[in-house]
Parts: C-alpha cells; sequence; structure tokens
C-alpha cells in the first residue's frame, strides 16, 4: 500500500535532501528546484511565486510544494493559477516529479489529484496538464486522474507534448 502523500511548502532542512533530488532529477533533464542561488534565495523566491508578487518575466502566480510520505520528500510540484503561451502550449497548471527511488508506488497519481483539488478550490475550472509524448508513465497518470487529451504539440525543443484537460467541477 502507498504511503499517504502531503503537499507542504519547502522548508530551512529541506536544502540536503531537495538539492539531491534536483541533482538526480537533472541528469534525466528534469528541472526539479525552479529557482537558484541560495537556499534562502531559493525559498524566498518560492514565496513570492506563490504570493504572485514581483515575479520575473514569463512567470505566473504558482506554489511549489513539496510531496512527502511518511515526513520523507518523494517529489514535488509547481501548482500554476494562471497560463502564460508558453504555459498554455507546453506547461500547463501543474509540473510534478517524483525522485527515482519513489516512483511506481502511487505517488505521482496523488500529487496529481490533491494539485487538481487545490486548483479546483482556487476556481480553476479546466485544468491543463502536459507531458511529454514520449513519457508513457505520466501520461497513464494523467489519464488516471480524468485528463483528456486534446491534442500533441511541438514544443520549443521540437520534442512533441501531450496536452490533456482535466475538467475540475
Amino acid at each position: 500500500m502507498t504511503a499517504s502523500l502531503t503537499l507542504r511548502t519547502p522548508r530551512g532542512d529541506d536544502e540536503a535532501e531537495l538539492r539531491r533530488i534536483h541533482e538526480q532529477m537533472r541528469l534525466e533533464g528534469f528541472t526539479f528546484l525552479l529557482a537558484e542561488g541560495s537556499w534562502g534565495e531559493v525559498l524566498a523566491t518560492i514565496e513570492r511565486e506563490a504570493r504572485g508578487i514581483d515575479l520575473d518575466p514569463g512567470r505566473v502566480r504558482a506554489e511549489f510544494l513539496v510531496a512527502e510520505a511518511d515526513g520523507v520528500p518523494v517529489g514535488r510540484v509547481s501548482i500554476r493559477y494562471a497560463l502564460n503561451d508558453f504555459l498554455l502550449n507546453e506547461g500547463g497548471h501543474i509540473g510534478y516529479g517524483v525522485a527515482p527511488e519513489f516512483r511506481r508506488r502511487g505517488f505521482a497519481t496523488q500529487i496529481l489529484r490533491r494539485s487538481v483539488t487545490r486548483l479546483a478550490a482556487a476556481g480553476v475550472e479546466r485544468i491543463l496538464v502536459t507531458c511529454a509524448d514520449a513519457n508513457t508513465t505520466s501520461a497513464r497518470v494523467i489519464e488516471r486522474c480524468g485528463g483528456q487529451l486534446e491534442n500533441l504539440r511541438t514544443a520549443h525543443d521540437g520534442t512533441l507534448t501531450r496536452r490533456y484537460w482535466i475538467d475540475a467541477r
């Protein structure tokens, strides 16, 4: 049975573990931490983006949350409350990742379901979730959570991106 998962904001004592996961997933081409700099700067960026203030160009209000099971970080999610052109074509409302050692335990499905619930509570009725066309595991997770494939689009790097909509009503 999969441990129950919670989503929470990153804390000061998360640095070593989240940077470890970041380096591990960077080797797969996935950016786990979405901000750079000292840990204090990373946490400040996360707080600013969650509040939607002083956003860098191309950024929208978004929560960056640690996915934790039994007190251990197993992944992360970025929940975006608006879509700009890039997010509409490639990134979607929700971007999530699970550390390699915690995959195939149902955490991705739990992360996505909890993220959809948060967006629905904020009034977002149709939620866009995307994944690389080659990422069949993520496509199955999205479909299991109610995602309906709209189309495939060519991403900025030339790969195909699958675009799914989830009705949160």
